[in-house]
Protein backbone atom coordinates (compact mmCIF):
# COMPACT_ATOMS: atom_id res chain seq x y z
CA UNK A 1 0.00 0.00 0.00
CA UNK A 2 2.71 2.36 1.05
CA UNK A 3 4.71 1.45 -2.05
CA UNK A 4 1.71 2.17 -4.33
CA UNK A 5 1.22 5.57 -2.67
CA UNK A 6 4.87 6.30 -3.14
CA UNK A 7 4.73 5.38 -6.81
CA UNK A 8 1.62 7.50 -7.30
CA UNK A 9 3.25 10.39 -5.52
CA UNK A 10 6.38 9.97 -7.59
CA UNK A 11 4.29 9.76 -10.77
CA UNK A 12 2.47 12.95 -9.84
CA UNK A 13 5.76 14.67 -9.12
CA UNK A 14 7.14 13.56 -12.47
CA UNK A 15 4.02 14.82 -14.26
CA UNK A 16 4.31 18.13 -12.44
CA UNK A 17 8.00 18.33 -13.23
CA UNK A 18 7.26 17.47 -16.85
CA UNK A 19 4.68 20.21 -17.08
CA UNK A 20 7.06 22.65 -15.44
CA UNK A 21 9.77 21.70 -17.91
CA UNK A 22 7.41 21.90 -20.85
CA UNK A 23 5.98 25.35 -20.02
CA UNK A 24 9.01 27.41 -21.13
CA UNK A 25 9.21 25.43 -24.37
CA UNK A 26 5.49 26.00 -24.98
CA UNK A 27 5.86 29.68 -24.19
CA UNK A 28 8.77 29.92 -26.61
CA UNK A 29 6.57 28.41 -29.26
CA UNK A 30 3.96 31.16 -28.91
CA UNK A 31 3.75 34.23 -31.07
CA UNK A 32 2.52 37.26 -29.14
CA UNK A 33 0.63 40.13 -30.71
CA UNK A 34 0.02 43.22 -28.60
CA UNK A 35 -3.18 45.23 -28.34
CA UNK A 36 -2.77 48.75 -26.95
CA UNK A 37 -5.92 50.86 -27.08
CA UNK A 38 -8.39 52.78 -24.98
CA UNK A 39 -11.20 50.46 -23.93
CA UNK A 40 -12.57 52.36 -20.98
CA UNK A 41 -11.99 56.09 -20.74
CA UNK A 42 -12.44 58.43 -23.70
CA UNK A 43 -15.45 59.00 -25.93
CA UNK A 44 -13.84 56.73 -28.50
CA UNK A 45 -13.33 53.82 -26.06
CA UNK A 46 -16.26 51.96 -27.65
CA UNK A 47 -14.20 51.69 -30.80
CA UNK A 48 -11.23 50.30 -28.87
CA UNK A 49 -13.43 47.77 -27.08
CA UNK A 50 -15.08 46.56 -30.28
CA UNK A 51 -11.67 46.45 -31.93
CA UNK A 52 -10.51 44.16 -29.11
CA UNK A 53 -13.38 41.75 -29.76
CA UNK A 54 -12.42 41.54 -33.43
CA UNK A 55 -8.72 41.16 -32.51
CA UNK A 56 -9.55 38.25 -30.19
CA UNK A 57 -11.89 36.60 -32.71
CA UNK A 58 -9.19 36.60 -35.38
CA UNK A 59 -6.70 35.01 -32.99
CA UNK A 60 -9.29 32.35 -32.09
CA UNK A 61 -9.85 31.57 -35.76
CA UNK A 62 -6.15 31.34 -36.56
CA UNK A 63 -5.45 29.11 -33.56
CA UNK A 64 -8.38 26.87 -34.53
CA UNK A 65 -6.60 26.38 -37.86
CA UNK A 66 -3.36 25.37 -36.14
CA UNK A 67 -1.89 28.79 -35.41
CA UNK A 68 0.74 30.47 -37.56
CA UNK A 69 3.80 28.51 -38.65
CA UNK A 70 2.56 25.81 -36.28
CA UNK A 71 2.79 28.21 -33.35
CA UNK A 72 -0.05 29.41 -31.15
CA UNK A 73 -0.97 33.09 -31.38
CA UNK A 74 -1.43 34.87 -28.08
CA UNK A 75 -2.98 38.31 -27.70
CA UNK A 76 -1.44 40.52 -25.03
CA UNK A 77 -3.97 43.23 -24.19
CA UNK A 78 -3.37 46.60 -22.54
CA UNK A 79 -5.89 49.41 -21.92
CA UNK A 80 -4.27 52.84 -22.33
CA UNK A 81 -7.34 54.60 -20.87
CA UNK A 82 -7.05 57.24 -23.57
CA UNK A 83 -3.98 58.76 -21.88
CA UNK A 84 -0.78 59.28 -23.91
CA UNK A 85 1.60 58.57 -20.96
CA UNK A 86 -0.17 55.27 -20.26
CA UNK A 87 -0.17 54.41 -23.95
CA UNK A 88 3.57 55.06 -24.15
CA UNK A 89 4.16 52.90 -21.05
CA UNK A 90 2.07 50.10 -22.57
CA UNK A 91 3.96 50.22 -25.85
CA UNK A 92 7.36 49.97 -24.14
CA UNK A 93 6.13 47.14 -21.93
CA UNK A 94 4.61 45.18 -24.81
CA UNK A 95 7.77 45.42 -26.89
CA UNK A 96 10.48 45.15 -24.19
CA UNK A 97 8.89 42.76 -21.69
CA UNK A 98 6.26 40.83 -23.61
CA UNK A 99 8.37 40.62 -26.79
CA UNK A 100 5.36 40.98 -29.07
CA UNK A 101 5.91 40.47 -32.77
CA UNK A 102 3.54 43.29 -33.72
CA UNK A 103 1.02 45.62 -32.13
CA UNK A 104 -2.57 46.50 -33.05
CA UNK A 105 -3.74 49.92 -31.83
CA UNK A 106 -4.42 52.52 -30.60
CA UNK A 107 -7.94 54.00 -30.38
CA UNK A 108 -6.97 57.67 -30.19
CA UNK A 109 -4.86 59.45 -32.80
CA UNK A 110 -3.18 61.56 -30.11
CA UNK A 111 -1.91 58.45 -28.37
CA UNK A 112 -0.53 57.05 -31.62
CA UNK A 113 1.28 60.28 -32.39
CA UNK A 114 2.77 60.18 -28.86
CA UNK A 115 4.46 56.78 -29.28
CA UNK A 116 5.05 56.25 -32.99
CA UNK A 117 8.79 56.69 -32.46
CA UNK A 118 8.93 53.67 -30.13
CA UNK A 119 7.94 50.87 -32.55
CA UNK A 120 9.76 52.69 -35.32
CA UNK A 121 13.04 52.70 -33.36
CA UNK A 122 12.56 49.17 -32.01
CA UNK A 123 11.55 47.79 -35.42
CA UNK A 124 8.20 46.32 -34.40
CA UNK A 125 5.35 46.67 -36.92
CA UNK A 126 2.14 48.36 -35.79
CA UNK A 127 -1.23 48.27 -37.52
CA UNK A 128 -3.51 51.11 -36.45
CA UNK A 129 -7.05 49.72 -36.51
CA UNK A 130 -9.00 52.75 -35.22
CA UNK A 131 -6.98 55.99 -35.07
CA UNK A 132 -7.49 58.07 -38.22
CA UNK A 133 -5.08 61.04 -38.20
CA UNK A 134 -3.34 61.31 -41.57
CA UNK A 135 0.15 61.71 -40.09
CA UNK A 136 0.11 58.33 -38.34
CA UNK A 137 1.39 56.37 -41.33
CA UNK A 138 3.08 59.33 -43.00
CA UNK A 139 5.52 60.41 -40.29
CA UNK A 140 8.19 57.82 -41.17
CA UNK A 141 7.27 57.37 -44.82
CA UNK A 142 10.70 58.57 -45.97
CA UNK A 143 12.63 56.23 -43.63
CA UNK A 144 14.22 53.12 -45.20
CA UNK A 145 11.60 51.06 -43.36
CA UNK A 146 8.33 52.54 -42.09
CA UNK A 147 6.91 50.27 -39.38
CA UNK A 148 3.51 51.97 -39.11
CA UNK A 149 0.56 50.57 -41.10
CA UNK A 150 -3.19 51.10 -40.88
CA UNK A 151 -6.51 49.32 -41.45
CA UNK A 152 -8.86 52.15 -40.61
CA UNK A 153 -10.61 55.18 -42.04
CA UNK A 154 -8.11 57.93 -42.74
CA UNK A 155 -9.73 61.29 -42.06
CA UNK A 156 -9.09 62.77 -45.49
CA UNK A 157 -10.42 59.66 -47.25
CA UNK A 158 -13.74 59.58 -45.40
CA UNK A 159 -14.19 63.34 -45.83
CA UNK A 160 -13.73 62.81 -49.57
CA UNK A 161 -16.70 60.42 -49.53
CA UNK A 162 -18.84 62.81 -47.47
CA UNK A 163 -18.03 65.71 -49.79
CA UNK A 164 -18.85 63.63 -52.87
CA UNK A 165 -22.24 62.71 -51.40
CA UNK A 166 -22.96 66.30 -50.30
CA UNK A 167 -22.21 67.72 -53.74
CA UNK A 168 -24.39 65.11 -55.46
CA UNK A 169 -27.24 65.40 -52.96
CA UNK A 170 -27.35 69.20 -52.77
CA UNK A 171 -29.94 70.70 -55.09
CA UNK A 172 -28.60 74.22 -54.63
CA UNK A 173 -24.90 73.29 -54.30
CA UNK A 174 -24.97 75.28 -51.08
CA UNK A 175 -22.76 73.07 -48.92
CA UNK A 176 -21.63 74.23 -45.47
CA UNK A 177 -19.25 73.05 -42.75
CA UNK A 178 -19.71 73.06 -38.99
CA UNK A 179 -16.93 71.74 -36.76
CA UNK A 180 -15.71 71.83 -33.21
CA UNK A 181 -12.64 73.83 -32.24
CA UNK A 182 -10.47 70.81 -31.40
CA UNK A 183 -7.55 69.87 -33.59
CA UNK A 184 -9.73 67.13 -35.04
CA UNK A 185 -12.52 69.51 -36.01
CA UNK A 186 -10.24 72.14 -37.45
CA UNK A 187 -8.21 69.63 -39.45
CA UNK A 188 -11.49 68.32 -40.86
CA UNK A 189 -12.51 71.87 -41.80
CA UNK A 190 -9.23 72.41 -43.64
CA UNK A 191 -9.53 69.10 -45.50
CA UNK A 192 -13.16 69.74 -46.43
CA UNK A 193 -12.41 73.18 -47.82
CA UNK A 194 -9.64 71.70 -49.98
CA UNK A 195 -11.81 68.80 -51.16
CA UNK A 196 -14.82 70.99 -51.94
CA UNK A 197 -12.51 73.24 -53.96
CA UNK A 198 -11.68 70.19 -56.09
CA UNK A 199 -15.44 69.97 -56.76
CA UNK A 200 -15.50 73.66 -57.69
CA UNK A 201 -17.52 74.53 -54.61
CA UNK A 202 -16.86 77.15 -51.94
CA UNK A 203 -18.77 76.46 -48.69
CA UNK A 204 -21.61 78.93 -48.14
CA UNK A 205 -20.66 78.99 -44.49
CA UNK A 206 -18.07 77.64 -42.05
CA UNK A 207 -19.06 77.62 -38.39
CA UNK A 208 -17.26 76.57 -35.21
CA UNK A 209 -18.36 75.53 -31.73
CA UNK A 210 -16.63 74.51 -28.52
CA UNK A 211 -16.28 70.76 -27.91
CA UNK A 212 -18.48 70.98 -24.79
CA UNK A 213 -21.11 73.32 -26.29
CA UNK A 214 -24.68 72.07 -26.29
CA UNK A 215 -26.45 74.81 -28.26
CA UNK A 216 -25.38 75.45 -31.86
CA UNK A 217 -28.57 77.26 -32.93
CA UNK A 218 -26.80 80.58 -33.58
CA UNK A 219 -24.27 78.92 -35.90
CA UNK A 220 -26.96 76.90 -37.65
CA UNK A 221 -29.11 80.03 -38.08
CA UNK A 222 -26.27 81.58 -40.09
CA UNK A 223 -25.98 78.49 -42.28
CA UNK A 224 -29.74 78.42 -42.78
CA UNK A 225 -29.69 82.08 -43.79
CA UNK A 226 -26.91 81.28 -46.27
CA UNK A 227 -29.17 78.67 -47.88
CA UNK A 228 -27.20 75.58 -46.86
CA UNK A 229 -29.07 72.41 -47.78
CA UNK A 230 -26.15 70.06 -47.00
CA UNK A 231 -23.95 70.42 -43.92
CA UNK A 232 -20.86 68.38 -43.11
CA UNK A 233 -19.74 68.14 -39.48
CA UNK A 234 -16.24 67.78 -38.13
CA UNK A 235 -16.94 66.46 -34.63
CA UNK A 236 -17.24 63.32 -32.54
CA UNK A 237 -20.52 61.59 -31.72
CA UNK A 238 -21.53 63.58 -28.65
CA UNK A 239 -21.00 66.94 -30.36
CA UNK A 240 -22.76 65.82 -33.54
CA UNK A 241 -25.70 64.80 -31.33
CA UNK A 242 -25.84 68.37 -30.02
CA UNK A 243 -25.85 69.69 -33.59
CA UNK A 244 -28.87 67.45 -34.28
CA UNK A 245 -30.65 68.63 -31.13
CA UNK A 246 -30.04 72.25 -32.16
CA UNK A 247 -31.51 71.49 -35.61
CA UNK A 248 -34.55 70.02 -33.89
CA UNK A 249 -35.01 73.23 -31.87
CA UNK A 250 -35.03 75.20 -35.14
CA UNK A 251 -37.00 72.63 -37.15
CA UNK A 252 -34.22 72.99 -39.70
CA UNK A 253 -33.17 69.71 -41.28
CA UNK A 254 -30.69 70.08 -44.11
CA UNK A 255 -28.78 66.96 -45.09
CA UNK A 256 -26.26 66.25 -42.32
CA UNK A 257 -23.10 64.27 -42.96
CA UNK A 258 -20.57 63.26 -40.34
CA UNK A 259 -17.40 61.26 -39.89
CA UNK A 260 -17.38 57.71 -38.51
CA UNK A 261 -17.42 59.00 -34.93
CA UNK A 262 -21.21 59.02 -35.34
CA UNK A 263 -21.11 55.23 -35.26
CA UNK A 264 -20.64 55.50 -31.48
CA UNK A 265 -23.64 55.12 -29.18
CA UNK A 266 -23.32 58.61 -27.59
CA UNK A 267 -24.96 59.90 -30.77
CA UNK A 268 -28.05 57.79 -30.10
CA UNK A 269 -27.98 58.22 -26.34
CA UNK A 270 -27.85 62.03 -26.54
CA UNK A 271 -29.88 62.76 -29.66
CA UNK A 272 -32.34 59.89 -29.28
CA UNK A 273 -32.89 57.04 -31.74
CA UNK A 274 -35.06 58.91 -34.24
CA UNK A 275 -33.05 62.12 -34.36
CA UNK A 276 -29.84 60.08 -34.71
CA UNK A 277 -31.21 58.65 -37.96
CA UNK A 278 -30.95 62.09 -39.56
CA UNK A 279 -27.19 61.98 -40.05
CA UNK A 280 -25.28 59.97 -42.63
CA UNK A 281 -21.71 58.95 -41.89
CA UNK A 282 -18.79 57.09 -43.40
CA UNK A 283 -17.99 53.51 -42.39
CA UNK A 284 -15.53 50.92 -43.66
CA UNK A 285 -18.18 48.24 -43.27
CA UNK A 286 -21.49 47.57 -41.58
CA UNK A 287 -22.97 44.45 -40.09
CA UNK A 288 -25.12 44.00 -43.20
CA UNK A 289 -22.37 44.77 -45.74
CA UNK A 290 -21.54 41.13 -46.60
CA UNK A 291 -22.07 37.56 -45.45
CA UNK A 292 -18.68 37.59 -43.72
CA UNK A 293 -19.52 40.79 -41.86
CA UNK A 294 -22.92 39.46 -40.84
CA UNK A 295 -21.40 36.21 -39.57
CA UNK A 296 -18.74 37.94 -37.49
CA UNK A 297 -21.28 40.41 -36.12
CA UNK A 298 -23.64 37.58 -35.09
CA UNK A 299 -20.79 35.71 -33.43
CA UNK A 300 -19.48 38.73 -31.51
CA UNK A 301 -22.89 39.94 -30.38
CA UNK A 302 -23.66 36.47 -29.06
CA UNK A 303 -20.59 36.79 -26.85
CA UNK A 304 -20.78 40.54 -26.19
CA UNK A 305 -24.49 41.48 -26.39
CA UNK A 306 -23.84 45.19 -25.94
CA UNK A 307 -21.01 45.43 -28.44
CA UNK A 308 -21.02 48.87 -30.09
CA UNK A 309 -19.33 49.96 -33.30
CA UNK A 310 -18.97 46.72 -35.25
CA UNK A 311 -16.87 48.57 -37.80
CA UNK A 312 -13.81 48.68 -35.55
CA UNK A 313 -14.27 44.99 -34.68
CA UNK A 314 -13.95 44.23 -38.38
CA UNK A 315 -10.88 46.45 -38.65
CA UNK A 316 -9.30 44.75 -35.61
CA UNK A 317 -10.02 41.34 -37.10
CA UNK A 318 -8.49 42.25 -40.45
CA UNK A 319 -5.41 43.79 -38.82
CA UNK A 320 -4.61 40.46 -37.14
CA UNK A 321 -5.18 38.54 -40.39
CA UNK A 322 -2.73 40.80 -42.22
CA UNK A 323 -0.13 40.40 -39.48
CA UNK A 324 -0.56 36.60 -39.52
CA UNK A 325 -0.13 36.51 -43.29
CA UNK A 326 3.03 38.58 -42.97
CA UNK A 327 4.44 36.25 -40.29
CA UNK A 328 3.88 33.29 -42.63
CA UNK A 329 5.49 35.12 -45.52
CA UNK A 330 8.45 36.25 -43.40
CA UNK A 331 8.72 32.71 -41.97
CA UNK A 332 9.13 34.22 -38.51
CA UNK A 333 8.73 37.30 -36.39
CA UNK A 334 11.94 39.21 -37.08
CA UNK A 335 10.81 42.85 -37.15
CA UNK A 336 12.50 44.06 -40.36
CA UNK A 337 11.48 40.88 -42.22
CA UNK A 338 7.91 41.20 -40.94
CA UNK A 339 7.79 44.84 -42.05
CA UNK A 340 9.04 43.88 -45.49
CA UNK A 341 6.46 41.09 -45.71
CA UNK A 342 3.64 43.49 -44.88
CA UNK A 343 4.75 45.69 -47.79
CA UNK A 344 4.69 42.68 -50.11
CA UNK A 345 1.62 40.71 -49.11
CA UNK A 346 -0.46 38.93 -51.70
CA UNK A 347 -4.10 38.06 -51.20
CA UNK A 348 -5.52 37.99 -47.68
CA UNK A 349 -9.19 37.41 -46.95
CA UNK A 350 -10.59 39.83 -44.41
CA UNK A 351 -14.00 40.86 -43.16
CA UNK A 352 -14.07 44.26 -44.85
CA UNK A 353 -12.74 42.92 -48.14
CA UNK A 354 -10.38 40.49 -49.82
CA UNK A 355 -7.06 42.32 -49.67
CA UNK A 356 -4.70 42.05 -52.61
CA UNK A 357 -1.32 43.70 -52.07
CA UNK A 358 -2.83 45.96 -49.39
CA UNK A 359 0.47 47.70 -48.62
CA UNK A 360 3.57 48.78 -50.47
CA UNK A 361 6.62 50.84 -49.60
CA UNK A 362 4.77 53.98 -50.63
CA UNK A 363 1.30 52.98 -49.38
CA UNK A 364 0.68 51.94 -45.78
CA UNK A 365 -3.11 52.41 -45.84
CA UNK A 366 -5.03 49.17 -46.46
CA UNK A 367 -8.31 51.04 -46.92
CA UNK A 368 -9.20 54.06 -49.02
CA UNK A 369 -12.26 56.01 -49.96
CA UNK A 370 -13.25 53.46 -52.62
CA UNK A 371 -13.62 50.84 -49.85
CA UNK A 372 -15.90 52.91 -47.66
CA UNK A 373 -19.66 52.86 -47.29
CA UNK A 374 -22.12 55.47 -46.19
CA UNK A 375 -24.19 54.36 -43.24
CA UNK A 376 -26.82 55.57 -40.83
CA UNK A 377 -28.58 54.54 -37.64
CA UNK A 378 -31.88 52.72 -38.23
CA UNK A 379 -33.96 51.26 -35.40
CA UNK A 380 -30.93 51.26 -33.12
CA UNK A 381 -28.64 49.52 -35.62
CA UNK A 382 -25.99 50.84 -37.99
CA UNK A 383 -26.99 49.92 -41.54
CA UNK A 384 -25.56 50.57 -44.95
CA UNK A 385 -27.10 53.52 -46.84
CA UNK A 386 -27.97 52.64 -50.41
CA UNK A 387 -30.07 55.52 -51.68
CA UNK A 388 -30.16 56.91 -55.27
CA UNK A 389 -27.40 59.42 -54.50
CA UNK A 390 -25.07 56.64 -53.29
CA UNK A 391 -25.91 54.53 -56.35
CA UNK A 392 -25.07 57.51 -58.56
CA UNK A 393 -21.59 58.08 -57.12
CA UNK A 394 -18.70 57.22 -59.43
CA UNK A 395 -14.96 57.00 -58.93
CA UNK A 396 -14.63 60.43 -60.54
CA UNK A 397 -16.73 61.90 -57.69
CA UNK A 398 -14.27 60.75 -55.03
CA UNK A 399 -11.95 63.73 -55.21
CA UNK A 400 -9.28 64.02 -52.54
Amino acid sequence: MDNRITRRTLSALLVSAGMALSLPAYAQNEIKIGYNADQSASGAAELGLSGLYGFQAAIEDLNAQGGVLGRKLVGVVRDDAGAPPKSIQNMNELIDNEKVAAVVGPTNSGNALAWLHIPQQKKVPVISHVATATDITARYAKEPQNYIFRVSMVDREQLALLAAYAVKASKSKNVAIIADTTGYGQAATKDLQEILTLHGIKPVGIEKFGPKDTDMTSQLAKLKAAGADMIITGSLADATAQVLKSMEKMDYYPGLLSTWGSINTPLVNIAGPKLAEKTVFAASTTEDASDRAAALHKRLVAKHPNMPAFVSAAQGYDAVMLIAAAIKQADGTDGPKLQAALENLGKVQGIIKAYDKPFSKEQHEALGVADFHLAQWKDGRVVKLDDPVVKGLTAADLKR
